[in-house]
């Protein structure tokens, strides 16, 4: 009797981890790299998590972060617009984490986006 009541107990308890271990169990968002090709166009909408302009000070590109739909994507403003294609974003240092927008431009080897490089590549806030 003893043995059987072990047994059943043992067979709940594995059972019991099984369910647990399955509902802890997720699928990972797929790498924004992954879908977003080096060398190719692409635009991205979603919501801004970080702005960075530090890099301004030293001729380097702001990176502003988005949380997109597949993942974050970093998105590089080029210190120097008058070299850019692109119009410059309006009001750069306005921008703030949750603020929703929309980049398009080339994308990097890295999966980032830099937004300079054609007269339709930008910035923009969306609704």
């Amino acid at each position: 009797m003893i043995l059987r009541h072990r047994t059943s107990l043992l067979a709940g308890l594995a059972a019991a981890s099984m369910t647990l271990l399955g509902a802890c169990a997720t699928t990972p968002a797929a790498p924004t790299s992954a879908t977003l090709a080096a060398g190719q166009q692409a635009t991205v909408d979603g919501t801004i998590v970080s702005v960075d302009t530090t890099p301004w000070t030293y001729d380097g590109s702001a990176i502003i972060r988005i949380a997109a739909a597949n993942g974050q994507v970093d998105v590089h403003l080029p210190a120097r617009w008058n070299l850019c294609k692109a119009p410059p974003p309006d009001d750069v240092q306005s921008l703030k984490a949750g603020d929703r927008v929309q980049a398009t431009g080339t994308v990097t080897d890295d999966g980032a986006l830099v937004v300079c490089e054609g007269p339709q590549h930008g910035l923009r806030r969306t609704p």
